[in-house]
């Protein structure tokens, strides 16, 4: 309450004892609607008026909106007024109280219900701006005195102190709830892996925080002159068939090409809108589309809709542009784990052509050496007959077709050295950490623990990476074949000294330790050993033979132990002169 220096002298103490009394009831209240439902109960107890009201100039729009009403109609909470409009409106641009005796000969009085017959309006003003109007009403003529204007200019400059600490606390409040909610929104979208159960998650995220009834995603296409939907929530069947948007003749192609936000009050009834009869169909009204940018270019835009005409505030802008980005990025990141998992498929693909290739030579190699034993005897039997003995014929062809089978064997072996490693400096590290990439997902949804230990400052080694990538992949999938249940696969590399008194190290060991269902003597001893026998059930008995043959063209050496429940492979490779 005001000093009592400042109290108008036409207050007599009963009424300034009152107005202390009521000063304490309003300030107890931090809701800021509690705070203005007793700040129009009070004002029109204290000056014994039939109703009253509290109007707010609305920040958006600069209408004059009710936010509290006492013996209103019912209905007239939704009058609005432009400022300067009725005795109100007027109170609102001049900054000054009016007491009208009789409102039928005040030409500013803008009629809600015909039973008032005076009114009293003073200024609410909030840090030397008027913010609103506190307004009462009587059914009698000459119902409210000077001393009543003092007593109502009181309480509104007290009003005005409770409506701006509750307009702080209750911005506190929703701004703190945002951000709970908008961490939430966070985590549900980026637990998404897949690109179309992140998307799902953000239109369904997006309706629940902005409070909407529907929200849409759309994409641009490889062109960018089309966005396409790609996800929805609440959306019927109308939005969902609506023909792609083009991007050069719409309101949405102006969110893509400034990458601002932009806001429609009613697409119902917008030119700016093109799908008018689609908004009405689908029951939406207010529409707020941002961009999706994402590296300084537009992806898309996040379409949020609401039910009813509705201005969005500045802090609901900002959430929103805040969830489109964080949208843009889950949508990089499901589309990068899409490539990762093309990536996987891809190494597996050239794994077995790899494969082939080790396996095609080793066939030649096998089929080379009987066949040298057959021409030798074929030479050695003299296998001569006269021209014209039918037997002579065949002994010519079978020696033409023994050449044309060592001919094929020289180009299969000719294509099995082509496969030889390219060797050069090679960053181990960096072969790892880009595995790390390549098997998080799959090692995610086995519930296997992915640990890696990376030796710092690791010399290089003189390898083919591709071939090596090969290798870590195969026998980290191998380990995830073993913990079928989950576990934990640990990829450790270091730098070693061989001989132990060597100055400098020598080579770099790297070893990958799985908890798994580990390997038999017998099956440890034949791991390597040919790719034409399997070392697993239904398995090809390709994947650890072609490991063992690309780390012994890398001039390395591998060797398998076991490691309390399960398995280590460890690999040794030198350094690079």
């Amino acid at each position: 309450m005001s000093n009592d220096a400042h109290i108008h002298p036409a207050i007599q103490p009963d009424q300034l004892q009152r107005l202390y009394r009521v000063g304490k009831v309003i300030h107890s209240a931090l809701d800021q609607q509690e705070a203005l439902g007793l700040i129009v109960r009070e004002a029109v107890g204290l000056v014994g008026a039939t109703t009253g009201s509290v109007v707010l100039i609305n920040p958006t729009d600069s209408l004059l909106e009710i936010q509290a009403a006492h013996g209103l109609p019912d209905g007239s909470s939704q009058l609005k007024l432009r400022v300067g409009e009725g005795i109100t409106g007027w109170v609102a641009q001049q900054g000054k109280p009016a007491l009208v005796p009789d409102v039928r000969e005040d030409a500013r009085y803008v009629q809600i219900h015909d039973h008032t017959r005076s009114e009293l309006a003073v200024p609410l003003e909030i840090n030397g701006i008027v913010r609103g109007v506190v307004n009462v009403d009587s059914d009698q003529l000459d119902a409210f005195s000077e001393t009543d204007l003092a007593l109502l200019t009181e309480l509104a400059s007290q009003a005005a102190t409770v409506i701006h600490n509750a307009f702080l606390y209750e911005r506190s409040r929703i701004r703190a709830d945002l951000f709970e909610s908008f961490i939430a929104v966070g985590q549900a979208i980026n637990s998404a892996v897949d690109l179309d159960d992140a998307l799902a998650a953000i239109t369904r995220e997006a309706c629940s925080l902005m409070n909407a009834c529907t929200s849409a995603l759309q994409l641009l296409d490889e062109s960018g002159d089309r966005l396409a939907l790609v996800a929805s929530h609440g959306a019927g069947e109308a939005y969902l068939n609506k023909p792609d948007v083009v991007v050069s003749d719409s309101f949405l192609g102006s969110v893509v090409h400034r990458m601002k936000p932009l806001q429609i009050e009613n697409i119902q009834i917008s030119n700016a809108y093109q799908q008018q009869n689609m908004a009405r169909e689908e029951g939406v009204v207010a529409l707020l589309s941002v961009p999706l940018v994402f590296g300084g270019d537009t992806t898309g835009t996040l379409n949020i809709y609401k039910a009813e005409a509705y201005v969005f505030s500045n802090d609901e802008i900002q959430i929103a542009m805040a969830l489109a980005e964080l949208s843009a990025i889950a949508i990089e990141k499901a589309r990068l784990l899409e490539r990762i998992v093309e990536s996987e498929e891809l190494l597996r693909q050239n794994e077995k052509l790899s494969a082939l290739g080790l396996l095609a030579g080793e066939v030649a190699h096998e089929i080379r050496n009987p066949l040298t034993v057959l021409k030798m005897l074929y030479h050695s039997l003299g296998l001569e007959f006269p021209a014209d003995d039918p037997r002579a014929e065949d002994v010519r062809i079978m020696g033409e077709k023994m050449d044309h089978l060592n001919t094929i064997v020289e180009q299969v072996l000719t294509f099995a050295r082509n496969a030889e490693p390219q060797l050069q400096p090679t960053e181990i590290n960096k072969l790892i950490d880009d595995l790390r990439l390549l098997v998080r997902r799959k090692s995610a949804q086995q519930n296997v623990e992915l640990e890696i230990r990376l030796a710092k400052r690791l010399p290089q080694v003189k390898a083919d990476g591709p071939q090596l990538s090969q290798v870590f992949l195969n026998l980290t999938l191998n380990a995830l074949e073993a913990m079928p249940d989950g576990g934990r696969l640990t990829i450790e590399t270091r730098a070693i000294h061989l001989p132990k008194s060597a100055p400098e190290p020598t080579h770099i060991r790297i070893e990958f330790t799985d908890s798994g269902c580990g390997m038999d003597a017998e099956t440890r001893e034949r791991a390597f050993t040919s790719l034409l026998h399997t070392s697993k059930p239904g398995g090809s008995g390709l994947g650890l033979a072609i490991v063992g043959r690309i780390v012994e063209s890398h001039g390395g050496r591998i060797k398998i132990k076991p490691s309390g429940s399960g398995t280590t492979f460890s690999i040794l490779l030198p350094l690079v002169d």
